[in-house]
């Protein structure tokens, strides 16, 4: 019965910000890598974030230093920090988790937990 529930997803124009959230149930957030991805139409889902048990990060580099996963695990709950958006970030944005511990895939198909997703449109 895990769940994900993705929220914080806008419209907003480039420049802007954003947080997303990621509230878990049945999963303890903080145990075992999670991440962020996103998918745009007609584009392949790709990896936005993850962060491990020690909470170590990882960012792609087309988001890094705009970026920034991090989790609450007082409230279970998974973040990203969106800033500086760009009309190329314009996707749905998926919440993700796995019962692996260790070193975080990169991989959408390694993830067996997948929220709903939230959408981020930006615009020039």
């Amino acid at each position: 019965q895990v769940q994900l529930v993705e929220s914080g997803g806008d419209s907003v124009e480039a420049g802007g910000s954003l947080r997303l959230s990621c509230a878990a149930s049945g999963y303890t957030v903080g145990s075992y890598c999670m991440g962020w991805f996103r998918q745009a139409p007609g584009k392949e889902r790709d990896w936005v974030a993850v962060i491990d048990r020690y909470s170590v990060t990882t960012t792609a580099d087309s988001v890094k230093g705009r970026f920034t996963i991090s989790n609450d695990v007082s409230k279970n709950t998974l973040y990203l920090q969106m800033s500086s958006l760009k009309p190329d970030d314009t996707a749905m944005y998926y919440c993700a988790a796995t019962m692996r511990v260790g070193w975080c895939s990169r991989a959408p198909r390694d993830y067996i937990y997948w929220g709903q997703g939230t959408q981020v449109t930006v615009s020039s």
